[in-house]
């Protein structure tokens, strides 16, 4: 008879899977998406559509993670994890049923994508819980390395599946998760059972539920439309109400720890953060977040903006492509991931997680010296080493943190993790979109200007053409659109224009070779945070200390530290 415990990791390795596919699967068919619900990518209003889509499902993951983490250490891990497979599974369907288009299309698809993140928070908050309540605790590293192989895997597959599905119908993209979704839901409820203990009969943190979730979504929504337009400004850092949210979320986080510490029972149990490796833990996930969330949205438009057109690439092809030639990235992660833990279980989390995250910061600096037209060669060694670096530090460092936690905790301590690494994400999609935006803003108008003015049109073209939005023309990048070519087309410039330049300024190379060096010059400071941010976290991770397991023995013959 199978084990239980190898029907606890199966069953949230296909949860894992179905999330992870779901996540890379929208972040490569955007461009498809866009074209199916009719947006306009040079309107600068759509941009908020894009970060909504990108970004909604996070904060609102982040939000609830540490609620719904409480929530299973009192009404049961197994009981949330499998309504968040059936919440997950609706946003799904109705992903998939869309009914409009134009803008109403773009917001029923960011209120669907919303439902789809509050399934997730059940399943994030809860799986490393049930897995950690279910292996021994010198084969928790190991199971752990291989929940996370799901999840890159999954970010595998969502990106080659995105690149067939899009080219099909775009909404085919929403459809691969529903029959997961329904067989994960089945199984789960037929065959997951509670084995961890948890904080039955006491209360519910109101307060500081309402406190947090409060905070942390004000917080989130005024990064995320700082980055719009406001006004005759490029970026909406000086909106009133960006400020107010900014504000208003910071205060309520602050205040957020004086109601934890007056309640009887509360939600987000900072006792844990006396814990050495429960902290050093958890900060060093932060820092990887803030350093790491970003860069995989940043390559794509690199690819699909710049390096895939300039290569003979056709546009409506480059989401595919992008997707193959990530490859690498996860390959590193997948072959390091079970390594990596099946050795934390041997030789503690220490070495092996701040090693990790050297590499991943050296791979920062390395990839800031590629020019953009790189050799392919090069660029994928680097971020296949990057992709060992991560997968060294992923499942290490998680084994550390649920292991030195007390049993009745975990689904607390899963959710205050995952919340600190989704959260970063989400805050560094922000900083990276914020250095690349605020540094094209600088140097993008000059370069178009005098682009359109060396193909042959006359100044007064150049002039018009520079005052495109940055926004416009980083969404146009990702999306794989000339804004030029658009812009055109909708306008008296054309008959400015002689057929020979006109051609020239629409063609599929003129746009990216513009583009792109104010482009890479941004985002080799993105690189530069990101080793920096890298380098901070393991600086904390070898601070840790020796291994901790709480509330048992290793049943195992003693091991090294």
């Amino acid at each position: 008879m199978v084990q239980y415990k190898w029907i606890a990791l199966s069953n949230t390795t296909l949860g894992v899977l179905m999330a992870s596919i779901n996540g890379t699967i929208i972040l490569i068919s955007l461009p498809a998406i866009f074209r199916g619900i009719s947006i306009n990518p040079i309107d600068p209003s759509t941009f908020q559509y894009l970060l909504w889509i990108l970004m909604g499902y996070n904060v609102v993951t982040a939000a609830f993670l540490v609620t719904f983490g409480r929530l299973s250490d009192i009404f049961g891990r197994v009981r949330l994890y499998n309504l968040g497979f059936a919440v997950f599974t609706l946003g799904s369907i109705l992903l998939f049923i869309t009914p409009n288009t134009g803008n109403l299309g773009a917001l029923e698809l960011i209120i669907f994508r919303l439902i789809q993140g509050v399934g997730a928070a059940f399943l994030f908050s809860n799986s490393t819980a049930i897995i950690t309540d279910a292996f021994p605790p010198y084969e928790r590293g190991k199971a752990l390395g291989i929940n996370q192989i799901a999840a890159l895997a999954g970010s595998l597959i969502g990106l080659i599946l995105g690149g067939i599905l899009a080219s099909l119908y775009w909404k085919y993209i929403f459809l691969v998760s529903v029959p997961v979704g329904l067989l994960g839901t089945v199984w789960s409820y037929l065959k997951l059972k509670e084995t961890g203990g948890g904080s039955r009969g006491e209360g519910i943190d109101i307060a500081g539920n309402l406190v947090f979730a409060g905070g942390l979504i004000f917080l989130l929504l005024g990064v995320t439309y700082g980055l719009m337009p406001y006004g005759s400004s490029q970026m909406g850092w000086g909106d009133p109400y960006v400020i107010a949210s900014l504000i208003a979320g910071a205060g309520l986080l602050v205040g957020f720890v004086f109601v934890e510490k007056k309640v009887k029972y509360p939600m987000f149990r900072l006792e844990l953060f006396k814990i050495r490796s429960f902290l050093a833990g958890g900060l060093s996930q932060l820092l990887f977040g803030f350093g790491f969330g970003g860069i995989m949205i940043m390559l794509i438009i690199l690819l699909q903006g710049i390096w895939l057109p300039l290569h003979g690439y056709s546009y409506s092809s480059t989401p595919f492509w992008a997707g193959v030639y990530m490859i690498p990235m996860m390959l590193g992660f997948v072959a390091m991931g079970p390594i990596s833990g099946a050795l934390s279980d041997r030789y503690g989390a220490r070495t092996l997680a701040t090693l990790g995250l050297v590499i991943v910061g050296v791979s920062f600096l390395v990839l800031s010296t590629l020019p953009y037209n790189f050799n392919y060669i090069e660029f994928a060694l680097i971020i296949f080493v990057m992709g060992l670096g991560s997968g060294m530090f992923g499942a290490p460092n998680t084994t550390a943190i649920m292991n030195s936690v007390p049993r009745k905790y975990r689904g607390a301590a899963s959710g205050m993790r995952t919340t600190l690494q989704n959260s970063a994400q989400t805050a560094s999609l922000a900083i990276f979109f914020t250095i690349i935006i605020v540094s094209l803003s600088y140097s993008l108008p000059s370069a178009l200007s005098s682009a359109v003015i060396n193909a042959g049109a006359p100044a007064q073209v150049g002039y018009a053409l520079s005052k495109i939005p940055v926004t416009s023309a980083l969404f146009s990048a990702f999306l794989g659109y000339n804004p030029i070519g658009t812009i055109l087309s909708t306008t008296h410039l054309s008959s400015y224009i002689s057929p020979s330049v006109l051609a020239t300024l629409t063609s599929k190379y003129w746009f990216p070779e513009t583009i792109a060096p104010p482009f890479m010059s941004a985002l080799r400071l993105s690189f530069y945070i990101g080793a920096v941010m890298s380098f901070l976290g393991a600086l904390v991770s070898a601070l840790r200390g020796r291994r901790v397991i709480a509330d048992e023995e290793l049943s195992s013959p003693p091991q090294r530290s």
